[in-house]
């Protein structure tokens, strides 16, 4: 396997490659370079590689200008220090995103994980998926809302909100002050404007956040019942087509 790497820091770009070569006895590291113009030179001079790891953070910028100005068509995986808000977006397909420092079993996870796609998967669906996965990581999820609070306007931050939920034909936040707020957005669009990794849809009426869960219990036709903090609704159920779902996204 002819690995690239595309890291500025020289720590990790070699332990990215002594891992490489531990779990891939046979691969051959071709080249360790650490910014968006070195990039976009090698790939325009040289065969594409097997696999590329990629840090976003460059000294000169970040990695996706690479893809505007040069072709890639090798799988990526994603290597940064940063949080994780686009983790799942990471979790398709060709691309794994590991966070810093990166670990042997979370590398082997994304390696074997390659393995498997490009047995099934042809170049173009793998482009797909990069280009997928960076334009969900560099989307803007909405930080506040304004709301009316009597004759007055006054902005929430999103991260007060514990959920969202639709009673005839009106959508509210609910805070963790207990108070809850008209919104001029439909269940729908929220679920667009937030942030997947932090609130998640679990059926028609609910978009919750993983801060407001107080219990979980085990419901008819395999669904699942949620207790919520500041909520007297007691029949918040999680869709049965949603709760493999809903599992996977509490266990991320």
């Amino acid at each position: 396997m002819n690995i690239l790497i595309v890291e500025d820091e020289p720590l990790a770009a070699e332990r990215l490659s002594k891992l490489a070569k531990q779990l891939q006895p046979d691969s051959v590291i071709l080249a360790c370079l650490d910014s968006v113009k070195r990039s976009v030179a090698w790939f325009k001079s040289n065969p594409q590689p097997d696999l590329v790891f990629m840090d976003i953070q460059l000294a000169d910028g970040l990695s996706f200008e690479i893809f505007d100005q040069a072709e890639v068509k090798a799988p990526i995986i994603f290597t940064t220090a940063y949080n994780e808000y686009a983790l799942k977006a990471f979790k398709v397909n060709s691309i794994d995103y590991i966070l810093k420092p990166v670990d042997e079993a979370d590398l082997k996870t994304a390696l074997d994980k390659l393995k498997n796609l490009t047995t099934r998967a042809s170049p173009s669906k793998i482009m797909e998926s990069i280009e997928y996965a960076m334009q969900m990581l560099t989307k803007k999820y909405k930080e506040r809302f304004v709301v009316k609070v009597g004759e007055h306007l006054k902005t929430i931050e999103v991260t007060d909100i514990l959920f969202f939920y639709s009673l005839e034909k009106t959508t509210f936040a609910q805070t963790r002050e207990g108070r809850k707020h008209i919104l001029d957005y439909t269940l729908d669009q929220l679920e667009s404007l937030v942030n997947p990794t932090e609130y998640f849809r679990i059926n028609r009426k609910y978009i919750i956040s993983i801060k407001s869960i107080n219990d979980m219990i085990n419901h008819t036709n395999s669904r699942l019942k949620l207790i919520l903090k500041n909520s007297d609704d007691d029949d918040v159920i999680v869709a049965r087509e949603r709760v493999q779902e809903f599992k996977e996204w509490l266990d991320r």
